[in-house]
């Protein structure tokens, strides 16, 4: 059983250590009750396609870390290395994809007889990473039960540490960013999953060669879902700096509980009076939402923006809109939003213009999305992307982003979570 004590212990080993030694004194401190041979943290990449280990605890009789040969998808940085993990459908993208731990035993022919233990690190649906743990005999399923409590505690742990090191930044990335890709990855939210106990909302942006203008966005209050995808014109810096004015227009109405169609009119006054291309494409377009948790009802506001598509009982249509000037056009244009009422089972894709570009005119969007039904929204967002990835030859002109939205219904209930997810949601495929 898992005992406050040891949870206390825990905590001050992660508390006393410098950020960046966080998470290693932490699974050094699970590693040695459970007399492992080392404990790893693989934090999860920013393709979506691979963890990277980026921790390693060696524990028992070694002194120190062997230093790893280099070689594919190895990076050091001074005193920091890191590796990356690509998912291949085995044990670690298994773990990630149906959240739920799992004992890997000695593989046949090897001398050294030891048990691999991996658990998701996850909070609220968010995949941060997998603790791996490997244990000279078969663990006890108390055991592999404390290991993944230990790493839900991670994921906390992660959060807190995060936001004073570049550490996990540096982990996640494994191909360099723009100036334009660093502002645009900090308009994004931090989590890119939410699960909440009436739906799920999960976001992915997948960026062009020349970073566009892209972003999606999230905040959830008592009753109420707030949500938007937006899209800036033109490329680069120039872009980036359109967006953010945009986001964070809509941040500041929202955060002043503004309804949302004055939410739209203020992001619509503030790119028109601020942008300083003062060309024909400044301007966003986005679909800017509201969900009432309570009656299921889906409030939008479309500003010029492509239309999103509905999956219901099998079928998948465009949800055509009404559709407002978009964003920074003129700044005394009025805007009017739409009512969708969602039933239980319902899945929303927003998407941007990069999902439908011309050299992507060979998917099927309809049939991608109908294809990725069974996946968690997680997942799902990264398939849709993966699959206008796959047409266009990985050359992308435009930004791809997608936004998925899985309504269950039921607000008020708890979830029925283990270890940071809810398992009944997660991905029924091994991969995509």
């Amino acid at each position: 059983m898992f005992r406050s004590d040891h949870l206390a212990r825990l905590l001050d080993a992660a508390e006393a250590a410098a950020p960046v030694d966080a998470v290693g004194a932490l699974t050094r401190e699970l590693g040695a009750r459970l007399s492992a041979s080392s404990a790893a943290f693989l934090v999860a990449d920013s393709s979506g396609r691979a963890l990277v280990r980026l921790v390693h605890v060696p524990l028992g009789s070694e002194l120190a870390e062997e230093a790893p040969l280099p070689g594919a998808g190895y990076r050091r940085d001074g005193e920091e290395s890191a590796r990356a993990v690509p998912f291949d459908g085995g044990p670690v993208e298994r773990v990630v994809r149906g959240q739920r731990p799992e004992v890997v035993p000695p593989r046949d022919g090897v001398a050294q007889q030891e048990w691999t233990v991996l658990a998701p690190v996850t909070e609220r649906g968010e995949v941060m990473g997998v603790l791996e743990l490997v244990l000279p005999e078969e663990p006890s399923k108390e055991d592999v039960d404390e290991v993944a409590t230990v790493a839900h505690l991670l994921a906390f742990v992660v959060i807190a540490n995060r936001r004073h090191t570049d550490l996990f930044e540096w982990g996640q990335r494994s191909r360099p960013m723009s100036l334009s890709a660093e502002i645009q990855q900090r308009l994004l939210p931090g989590p890119r999953t939410c699960e909440g106990g009436a739906f799920t909302l999960a976001g992915w942006l997948e960026p062009a060669a020349d970073i566009a203008g892209d972003t999606f966005d999230y905040s959830l209050a008592r009753d109420t879902l707030h949500l938007s995808v937006t899209d800036a014109m033109g490329h680069g810096v120039s872009a980036a700096l359109t967006a953010t004015l945009c986001v964070g227009a809509l941040r500041g109405s929202r955060r002043r509980a503004v309804p949302l169609v004055e939410q739209a009119c203020e992001a619509n006054v503030a790119v028109a009076q601020h942008i300083t291309g003062g060309g024909l494409d400044d301007f966003v377009t986005g679909l800017v939402g509201q969900v009432d948790l309570r009656t299921g009802v889906l409030h939008l506001v479309n500003a010029g923006h492509v239309p999103p598509y509905l999956a219901r009982d099998g079928e998948v249509r465009r949800i055509e809109l009404p559709s407002n000037l978009p964003f920074g056009i003129f700044a005394e244009t009025a805007y009017e939003a739409v009512d969708l009422a969602l039933q239980p089972g319902d899945r929303i894709i927003f998407v941007t213009d990069g999902m439908l570009e011309r050299n992507a005119a060979d998917i099927d969007l309809p049939r991608a999305i109908r294809d990725s039904a069974s996946l968690h929204p997680r997942e799902a967002a990264t398939a849709l992307a993966d699959s206008v990835l796959a047409v266009t030859g990985h050359a992308l002109s435009d930004d791809a982003t997608v936004l998925c939205l899985d309504w269950y219904g039921g607000h008020g209930r708890d979830r029925e979570t283990t270890a940071g997810a809810d398992v009944m949601q997660a991905s029924r495929a091994s991969s995509h």
